[in-house]
């Protein structure tokens, strides 16, 4: 009766140990599936039509910016291009910050009476 019991024990370890392993396969696929690649600023400037409307990540450092009471607009450079982000939510950093955005590209912007062919409608912002 020890005997079966130990096996009985044994057994259900193992199926939580495989059941807590699927777990975390599909939380960190369900985590990495939801995290756009960064992208260069190349490839989106080089197609912008490919990528409007869609969620891409880009880092760089700060070039301008310009804005006020947390909304304004900023440029990116990641060294392989450049591009304007609009952020509503997160301020404006400085001139020569090093920024990591996530966002959607969008086409024909215009904020503080400047317009912008391409620009990205910034959503999540890294430092």
């Amino acid at each position: 009766m020890v005997v079966n019991l130990m096996v009985g024990e044994d057994r259900v370890f193992r199926l939580r140990g495989r059941l807590s392993l699927t777990l975390l396969i599909v939380a960190g696929s369900l985590i990495l599936a939801a995290c756009p690649t960064r992208t260069s600023i190349e490839r989106i400037n080089r197609d912008p039509g490919r990528y409007v409307g869609k969620e891409v990540a880009i880092a760089g450092h700060v070039t301008t910016s310009f804005g006020a009471l947390g909304t304004g607009v900023f440029e990116v450079d990641d060294g392989t291009g450049r591009m304007w982000v609009f952020s509503e939510r997160y301020g404006v950093p400085g001139n020569g910050a090093r920024v990591g955005v996530r966002g959607r590209i969008e086409q024909g912007f215009s904020f503080g009476g400047r317009s912008f062919a391409t620009i990205m409608r910034e959503s999540e912002r890294r430092h």
